[in-house]
């Protein structure tokens, strides 16, 4: 068994490295396969001395369900911004900076959670704080900010820790 872990220090990124290398190349075959495999197996095990502490999922099978959560918002936060941007003017929309609270004490989950933020259109994570206990939100339109904040630890702090912790 240490023998596996030692070839696939992190089995579930050897696994997303092969399956992106197949995107990547837009074609199956033998070839693309193996090679994307062995990318997914060096890249990790490169990269094994930056890793000193192995993220632990609880529960992996959520991933996917957060995935979809995710998704789902970034198509609707585009439809909103889009929205926001064409008919909503200047002069009504309150930009307003934000601060999540968190309960997630792993750094593997806290960036999840500002990559989340990040990647869904009209919110920017802008900072952190230095223990890690609060991020600071940029929304490009926040009548209600605590509406927002509730709503960050609601869909996305609240998955995240039943993955991470």
């Amino acid at each position: 068994m240490k023998l596996v872990w030692r070839l696939f220090p992190h089995p579930l990124l050897t696994l997303l490295l092969t399956i992106t290398w197949l995107l990547l190349v837009n074609r199956w075959s033998l070839n693309s396969l193996v090679f994307g495999f062995l990318l997914g197996v060096l890249i990790p095990f490169v990269t094994q001395p930056f890793w000193p502490n192995r993220p632990n999922l609880r529960r992996p099978l959520k991933v996917a369900e957060y995935i979809l959560v995710v998704l789902t918002d970034i198509v609707q936060a585009n439809i909103i911004v889009a929205r926001i941007v064409l008919f909503k003017p200047n002069t009504d929309r309150r930009p307003n900076w934000i601060t999540v609270p968190l309960e997630l004490k792993t750094p593997e989950a806290i960036t999840a959670l500002a990559g989340t933020i990040t990647m869904t259109p009209g919110t920017l994570s802008a900072d952190v704080s230095d223990e890690g206990h609060a991020l600071l939100v940029h929304c490009l339109d926040a009548p209600n900010p605590d509406a927002v904040r509730d709503e960050i630890k609601q869909r996305y702090e609240r998955r995240l820790m039943e993955i991470f912790e």
